[in-house]
């Protein structure tokens, strides 16, 4: 089970609140949880890591906000389930690759930066052929979550792994988007989870704060909104050959 981009302290307590419900009924061997905006919308506290991974998440992943909240860094150091982008900078703390122990075996999760109007050190087809092999060389499913802001660039990466990983899953633009598919190859994908936090919003962040800012061009303190919360995310299934076999989106009320 992979969940889109957790948003504020409101994205926070959602998650933690459905997430024992979510495991009831999707029963997942793997929880992956995009946390890079929890921290107020920008970048993920020590503590907020720890609440999660202490609530049975098995991997965070990050996004172009990780290393903002410079507090994190040693845990990025320290904490192998705590990823960051691996082409996000070249000397970068952290890692962007995984494999974790599950009840149905071992499970790697590769984490990359988009490189179309993002600030990545690298682009992602520089670094992932390196990072897939040794994440399928560490085990059969690998999951791939591909922080990016262009469409196009996610789904070119989807292609280029088809039949290397179980799963290329979108994160960055928190809306969830209608095209969940396996592909000819066996690896499923997603253009993007969706958003764990607020929805009365434009994309997270209060509505009022982004109108003022497009109409008058003025610069404005962002702001996490309240209302219409939601936990995104989605499932894949895959054999034990790491092919994946079906992945669904799903949208909870909070």
């Amino acid at each position: 089970m992979l969940i889109g981009d957790v948003v504020g302290g409101v994205g926070m307590r959602a998650l933690l609140e459905h997430l024992p419900a979510l495991r009831e009924e999707h029963r997942p061997d793997v929880v992956v949880v995009n946390a890079e905006n929890a921290a107020a919308g920008t970048g993920t506290s020590p503590r907020q890591a720890r609440d999660l991974l202490d609530a049975g998440v098995d991997v965070l992943t990050g996004g172009n906000h990780t290393l903002r909240k410079t507090d994190l860094l040693p845990l990025l150091e320290t904490e192998p389930r705590v990823l960051r982008p691996a082409n996000i900078a070249v000397r970068a703390p952290g890692r962007g690759l995984v494999t974790v122990e599950t009840a149905a075996g071992p499970v790697s999760v590769v984490n990359v930066l988009g490189a179309v109007f993002m600030d990545a050190a690298h682009s992602p087809f520089a670094v992932i052929d390196d990072l897939v092999e040794r994440a399928a060389a560490a085990a059969p499913v690998v999951l791939v979550d591909v922080h990016a802001e262009a469409t196009s660039e996610k789904i070119a990466l989807a292609h280029h792994l088809d039949g290397r990983v179980t799963a290329v899953v979108g994160t960055h633009t928190h809306v969830q988007t209608a095209d969940a598919r396996v592909l000819a190859g066996g690896t499923a994908y997603v253009t993007d989870l969706g958003m764990t936090g607020p929805h009365d919003s434009v994309i997270g962040v209060r509505t009022d704060v982004i109108l003022r800012r497009f109409i008058s061009g003025l610069p404005g303190r962002f702001e996490v909104a309240e209302g219409g919360v939601l936990v995104q995310g989605a499932v894949v299934e895959a054999g034990a050959d790491g092919r994946a076999a079906a992945i669904a989106t799903f949208s909870v009320e909070a």
